[in-house]
Order: structure tokens, then C-alpha cells, then sequence
């Protein structure tokens, strides 16, 4: 089916005085509504993607939740490992068999080497433009690695924002929100489409929420906007860090289905701790899209039961929502 976009002349775009009102709102209320938001532009159709771990552990920075951080001493091994080519086109290809439309590769590090980029370059090659959109997340990057990538066959790059530009100093010293906002207007010079969304359970506000999706929305324009939700790894400095109810994850996608109407909102890494038994509710409150089987570093829901949870809803499966950036 052919999805809505933002057309010229629409109604200005919601403010935050505006969108502080949605969270005092009644949940129920606010889920119908951002349902029927949902509902208009996307009907009842669901996109999956997955992930693999290209480079894991050793990272130089310093995200207080991350588990991959050198400065943490976590169950991740501190020393890199380096999964090969052929085991990521083999994951790929599995996931495509299974219905996902989108796989993405995760570096760790700042920003990648010659050799971080030879090896997408060989999974690009081998899925040889397969049936799976291959998608990267390898930090931070200029216009013209994100040429190469898309010449590679990359056609999506994810990096979150992960919060606000006001909190973020408080999680991350080795880098800065307004850099992670300048790879991600590189990414888009050099012809990828853009994934980027935020990380909730940090300790942020409310405020910090609603501004990040306004940054979302005005300043990056992200095709797709995935939604994580803290899963505290013991080591971090976060490892005490309370979990959100599953009420305050639904509101938080409802929020952001508000805000941003016409994107493809994804509900990613945290939903099983977080959401537990209302991870069907998802779809209702707004996401169009879910990340399936294992993280980086934890264990995901197997994807047999996000099938079964499509198929109990009367959802359909679609392979991905939007164009690919234009060559």
C-alpha cells in the first residue's frame, strides 16, 4: 500500500507546550489517538528489521549505559571481536527469509577504520542486492565514507541522537550531541537514508523527550525513528538505573507517533524488560516497525513470537516503508 507523506501547506507542526499536554493525558485516550494517527498514513501493515555485530567491545567512549565501552568492565570482553563477512550475509540472509526487510550492521568505536569499511563493503557485495535493505551503524562518519557505502549497496545509516542536546553532557563526555548531529547530515550528503532516534531511562525528563523528537522531526528528518528503552547492564554506571513501566514506554511511543506522523516509528533494544506482557500494544500506540531477535550484547525474543504477536493482531507484514535515497 502507498503510505502518506507530509504534504506542502499541512498544519504547523506541534510545539512542546502543545505535546506536554499529551503527557498528562489519559493513556487510553492518548494511545486511541496516536492509533488513529497510525492508522491513516500506515493502515495495519508492520515492518521488521534486525541487526548483527560487525565490531564488538573496546570502545572508546564513554555512553554511561553501554556495555561496549572500554571504561566499563562489563560481560562484554574488552578486547574487539570481529564478527566475518560471510556469518553477517548468512544472518542477513536468514532474516530476509523470515520476513525482516531490513538488516543493519553495528560497529563499536568512534568512527571506522579502512578495515570496518572493507567489510561492509564485502557484505554488501555478497547480498549483492538481495532481498534485505543492508543498513550500517559505525559512528561517527563524513559525506564521503557515506558515498562509499552507498556505492557499496548501504542504503540506510543509523546514530541516534539518543536525547536531548541539554542532557546528553551528562552521558557521554568523549563526544557531543551536535557531533552525532553532524554525521547524520553527512550521511544524508552522501546519499543515505537516515535512522536515528533515542535511548529512554537515562534519567532524562520529560522535556529532554520532547525535545529530542522536535530535533528528530526539524533538524535531522530521519526516515526511520527507532525507540529504545533502557535494559541496565551490570558495570555501567546505569546498572542501577530503575526500568520504565511498560505504561510510560507506550506513552512515549504515543508521544512520538504525535509528533512525528508520517515516519516510520520502531520500537528496538529494551521492549522485553520493559514492556513485558504489553509488547503487543506497540502497534497501537503508534510504532510501525520492530526490531527482531538478538542485540548487540543481550538476548532479544525469538522471532517466532513477533510473528505469531503480527499474525494475533490482524497485522500484515510488509518488507519496509519509504523510498530509498535517491543515488
Amino acid at each position: 500500500m502507498e503510505h502518506a507523506a507530509a504534504q506542502d501547506g499541512a498544519a504547523a507542526p506541534v510545539g512542546p507546550q502543545e505535546a506536554m499536554g499529551w503527557v498528562r493525558a489519559d493513556l487510553e485516550d492518548l494511545i486511541a489517538r496516536a492509533w488513529e494517527v497510525r492508522r491513516a498514513r500506515f493502515g495495519r501493515d508492520v515492518a521488521f528489521c534486525s541487526i548483527g555485530a560487525g565490531k564488538v567491545g573496546a570502545c572508546s567512549e564513554d555512553c554511561k549505559w553501554c556495555s561496549q565501552s572500554a571504561r566499563h568492565v562489563t560481560h562484554v570482553d574488552r578486547t574487539v571481536r570481529r564478527t566475518d563477512p560471510q556469518t553477517l550475509i548468512a544472518a542477513a540472509r536468514q532474516a530476509g527469509g523470515r520476513g525482516v526487510g531490513r538488516f543493519g550492521i553495528v560497529n563499536s568505536g568512534r568512527e571506522p577504520m579502512e578495515t570496518d569499511l572493507a567489510a561492509v563493503e564485502a557484505v554488501a557485495g555478497g547480498l549483492n542486492g538481495g532481498d534485505v535493505e543492508l543498513c550500517a551503524s559505525l559512528g561517527r562518519i563524513d559525506a564521503a565514507t557515506a558515498a562509499r557505502l552507498r556505492a557499496a549497496g548501504v542504503r540506510r545509516y543509523h546514530h541516534n541522537l539518543e536525547t536531548s542536546r541539554r542532557f546528553y553532557g551528562r552521558m557521554v563526555s568523549t563526544h557531543t550531541w551536535d557531533d552525532r548531529l553532524a554525521a547524520l547530515k553527512a550521511a544524508r550528503q552522501g546519499g543515505l537514508s537516515l535512522c536515528s532516534g533515542g535511548l529512554f531511562g537515562l534519567g532524562e525528563t520529560w522535556a529532554d523527550r520532547i525535545d529530542l523528537a522536535i530535533a528528530l522531526r526539524d533538524e535531522v528528518r530521519p526516515d526511520a525513528v527507532p525507540l529504545n528503552f533502557l535494559h541496565p547492564i551490570p558495570g555501567t554506571p546505569l546498572a542501577d538505573a530503575p526500568r520504565l513501566t511498560p505504561a510510560e514506554c507506550l506513552r512515549i511511543i504515543a508521544v512520538f507517533r504525535l509528533l512525528m506522523p508520517d515516519v516510520d516509528l520502531k520500537v528496538a533494544g529494551g521492549r522485553e524488560a520493559n514492556l513485558r506482557d504489553l509488547q503487543s500494544w506497540i502497534f497501537h500506540a503508534g510504532a510501525t516497525s520492530v526490531m527482531v531477535g538478538d542485540y548487540l550484547t543481550t538476548r532479544g525474543r525469538g522471532i517466532d513470537a513477533d510473528l505469531q504477536m503480527v499474525t494475533d493482531l490482524n497485522l500484515r507484514l510488509v518488507g519496509g516503508f519509504g523510498q530509498e535515497a535517491a543515488p
